[in-house]
């Protein structure tokens, strides 16, 4: 895990950086005050962008990270993989600088849609539950939108990270895909559609209070950078 760790917080500043930037964008093209309420449709595009934009980071970390968690299931009985920095060397002198890009665009399609739909659903249930007489959710509001927001992105992502993680170890699991769409295919043909959400009671388990935290840590952050002292 010291890989995704040690690049976590240049990913989340990608994730929402690109999102809160795309958004400011989006209200300045179609000439309406950052005040006034954003468009469900520039939440879903601003989200999207924010996704795809953190696989330039994130592809290379999250391809050590499921090496090394499925080393111990490949073929041979010797570990391959000393530890992470080993596993990136290791994989950019074998198989190029692009096998740390290996299942990219699975990733992209993972987090383009669910980012959508995590930002989208966060927004739709604080402004739902948002008291009439105040600007910001309340951190009871946050904390549920968050969680919330998570289990969505989740849903949306989960299939994609199954094709992902199965295109990262194509070659060294003793299964080798000839791309996205073959192992797609492959994939639903020989274990059903229920293989494209396998992980998902996983994921959602964690997703619901690492997002309330997520979103709590970011309102808190934003509030204070804005507050007039």
């Amino acid at each position: 895990m010291s890989m995704p760790l040690s690049t976590v917080s240049i990913s989340s500043s990608l994730v929402f950086g690109t999102y809160r930037n795309v958004l400011h964008l989006l209200q300045e093209l179609r000439h309406r005050s950052t005040a006034e309420a954003h468009r469900k449709a520039d939440l879903f595009v601003s989200g999207f962008a924010g996704g795809v934009a953190q696989v330039l980071v994130m592809s290379p970390a999250d391809i050590v990270k499921v090496r090394l968690q499925c080393q111990s299931e490949l073929p041979g009985s010797r570990l391959r993989y000393r530890g992470p920095l080993h596993c990136l060397l290791s994989i950019a002198r074998d198989e190029g600088l692009l096998g740390l890009y290996k299942g990219s665009a699975a990733l992209a399609l993972r987090d383009g849609p669910s980012f959508a739909t995590y930002f989208l659903t966060y927004n739709i249930i604080c402004d739902a539950l948002r008291s009439t007489d105040s600007s910001r959710p309340g951190w009871t509001v946050v904390l549920l939108a968050g969680g919330v927001s998570g289990l969505c992105g989740w849903a949306v992502g989960t299939p994609m990270d199954v094709i992902k993680a199965r295109l990262q170890v194509s070659g060294v699991s003793g299964r080798f895909y000839r791309g996205f769409f073959h192992c797609l295919s492959h994939s639903v043909r020989s274990e059903g559609i229920a293989v494209l959400f396998r992980g998902l009671t996983v994921n959602c388990i964690r997703a619901f209070p690492v997002n309330m935290s997520v979103f709590a840590v970011y309102e808190l952050v934003v509030r204070f950078l804005r507050s007039p002292s």
